[in-house]
């Protein structure tokens, strides 16, 4: 099983990632350990999650959530 999710960060701002470890992951980012946002900002809480067979399916799920984002910051 494959996870793409979305937490909330100290600073009120939000990350997206992939993983196939949800639990492990979010430890990391809770202990500073995870992606260079989430190292700066902090996790606060798991806030969206969804479950893929295949890795592939969650990091093109992730792409495209990060594609849409980049679209609106440029209005």
């Amino acid at each position: 099983m494959s996870y793409r999710y979305i937490p909330e960060c100290a600073d009120g701002s939000y990350y997206t990632g992939s993983t196939w470890e949800i639990d492990k992951r979010l430890w990391k980012h809770q202990h500073g350990l995870g992606a260079n946002h989430t190292k700066k900002h902090l996790l606060v809480k798991l806030v969206y999650c969804e479950e893929y067979d295949r890795i592939d399916e969650a990091f093109s799920r992730e792409n495209k959530c990060r594609v849409g984002r980049e679209r609106k910051k440029m209005r």
